[in-house]
């Protein structure tokens, strides 16, 4: 059975040609100008990647603070004892702790979006990898949400870090901010986040890194992007 498309989804589809492979800074420019939902949408980068995650060596993963944000507000928990977890409130965190964050997230309480710990609280952590590794939100190093500086890392994570993770199929999915941006917040935003998953090319990985990409909004179809041009962003 055929997905029904939405009038809205077919005047949107008039205004791109859905073969073309289009350059980042046009594409961009594009994606602006197919804003039809009530809300200020996301724009979306979705990446195919030449690699096979089932590999530890093909794994991709990491982070990347966006020079202008991510137009979301990020509620930030930081499992810490003591001192740092006085850091981590002084930095902005909402919630701050130890054992009770833990016994919170066993009772199905999460109330935030990035969980930051200091590396002597991850066998603590270890008790709901179960609960936050479906979720998303297991501290991990290469975010950088497994550190003892927790007031950088409180910092980024309020100031626009993306996290970014390629999936079963080498997809990598991420938002870069919001429609209402300026076309230079999202190009730069855009920059800054495919230098940081190039210098993420495992060395196994072998031919060309990026297969496909293209950029779309929440609610808009997609622009494809020129892989190639991508490549060269470093």
């Amino acid at each position: 059975m055929s997905k029904k498309v939405s009038k809205r989804f077919q005047e949107l589809l008039k205004k791109i040609d859905p073969n073309a492979q289009v350059a980042y800074e046009e594409a961009i420019a594009k994606v602006q100008e197919l804003k039809s939902a009530k809300f200020d949408e996301t724009v979306e980068v979705s990446l195919k990647l030449n690699v096979d995650p089932r590999h530890a060596d093909q794994m991709v993963r990491g982070s990347v603070v966006l020079p202008a944000g991510t137009g979301k507000t990020v509620r930030v928990a930081v499992v810490a004892k003591d001192a740092k977890a006085d850091e981590a409130k002084a930095a902005g965190a909402d919630l701050a702790g130890g054992a009770e964050i833990i016994d919170d997230i066993q009772a199905g309480k999460i109330d935030f979006d990035v969980l930051i710990a200091t590396p002597d609280m991850m066998g603590l952590i270890g008790k709901v990898g179960r609960v936050l590794g479906p979720k998303g939100l297991m501290p991990n190093p290469k975010t950088g949400t497994v550190t003892m500086d927790v007031a950088q890392a409180v910092k980024n994570a309020k100031g626009g870090q993306v996290n970014y993770r390629v999936d079963k199929h080498g997809n990598v999915l991420a938002g870069i901010g919001k429609v209402s941006f300026s076309k230079e917040d999202l190009i730069k935003n855009f920059v800054a986040f495919m230098q940081s998953v190039n210098k993420q090319k495992p060395a196994a990985a072998k031919g060309r890194y990026i297969k496909s990409a293209s950029l779309s909004l929440t609610m808009s179809p997609s622009i494809k992007l020129d892989p190639m041009e991508l490549l060269e962003i470093k």
